[in-house]
């Protein structure tokens, strides 16, 4: 995990640049047939993903939502190994039965996706709790939509983290739909961040386009929950450039919305930077962005020809 006095951003900008080309690939893969099921993409969402793992550090984890690709690979799981489990091939990282909605790799601090909304939240608050009882100095986060503040789940998670000062990072990715609902008709404020308010904790709003920004704000939520200070609850104003899954035009999205937001878009922000300082020149971004691309075509072809789980093999996950 990268140290905050030293960020590596330009490996910052790669995993962006990684994550945004694999959820194009997803979408080509399951157009064409290959990938089937359903796909939730995260386009558009990158600095969320990696701001905020890269605030992580050895032993501590994460869960995250169906629209959870960018959070894995952020956490170090290879593109051939996600690829093949969206394909339902033997190599991916549930050996092929989990799919799009259930990446995981608790090795790396991925406790998992969760189909479930808000299914989540009380998993990150139960590691954070056992953090405390093996007197763990760790933390866990647990990414999220806007969606997942109306339900119950997660105010119960929110009470009880503030209770017992659970060392855990509440992370709304708010991308201003939920499903198919436009925020404002089934929310009555505007910052989701006010919902820390009543359990007396630190709410706060970040520009989730920003990753230094969104680094930021994760690195200060982090060090409060090792001092043992409790929750944080970090609002990510960001976009989801594609509807809510495979299936979904997002026709509801007012004209101009969508451009206005990709004038903002999170990879274009930090290369912009990075080549105003003098690291990475727009050549050398636009090498990047060819180099990864054949990585990602090849990992998609080697995720193709690897086999499928036989009949017995998935039955070992099936309980009746």
């Amino acid at each position: 995990m990268t140290d905050r006095a030293q960020p590596d951003r330009v490996a910052w900008f790669r995993k962006m640049v990684e994550i945004r080309l694999f959820e194009e690939k997803v979408q080509e893969l399951f157009m064409s047939g290959t990938i089937q099921g359903t796909t939730h993409l995260c386009q558009g969402q990158e600095a969320v993903s990696v701001g905020a793992i890269t605030a992580m550090r050895e032993g501590d984890v994460q869960t995250n939502t169906y629209r959870g690709h960018g959070e894995a690979l952020a956490l170090g799981m290879t593109p051939e190994t996600a690829f093949a489990e969206l394909m339902g091939k033997t190599t991916g990282c549930s050996g092929g039965v989990g799919g799009s909605m259930h990446l995981i790799d608790s090795s790396k601090g991925n406790l998992g996706a969760n189909a479930i909304v808000g299914a989540g939240l009380p998993i990150a608050v139960g590691a954070a709790v056992s953090f405390q009882v093996q007197g763990r100095a760790n933390v866990a986060l647990t990414f999220f939509g806007d969606g997942a503040t109306n339900i119950g789940t997660f105010h119960e998670a929110l009470n009880m983290a503030a209770v017992w000062k659970a060392p855990v990072v509440f992370i709304i990715a708010n991308n201003l739909y939920g499903e198919y609902s436009p925020l404002m008709t089934t929310t009555p404020i505007a910052d989701l961040a006010r919902r820390a308010d009543p359990y007396a904790f630190p709410g706060i709003v970040v520009d989730g386009q920003d990753v230094d920004m969104v680094h930021a704000a994760t690195v200060d939520a982090v060090e409060r929950a090792r001092r043992g200070e409790g929750p944080t609850l970090l609002e990510m104003k960001t976009y989801r450039y594609r509807g809510h899954s495979r299936s979904d035009p997002a026709k509801y999205r007012p004209d101009g919305e969508l451009d206005a937001w990709k004038g903002r878009d999170p990879i274009e922000i930090l290369g912009a930077k990075l080549a105003s300082e003098g690291v990475l020149s727009a050549a050398d971004q636009a090498a990047i962005r060819q180099e990864l691309q054949a990585g990602i075509d090849a990992a998609a072809d080697r995720a193709a020809a690897a086999p499928y789980p036989t009949l017995e093999e998935t039955e070992r996950y099936v309980y009746a």
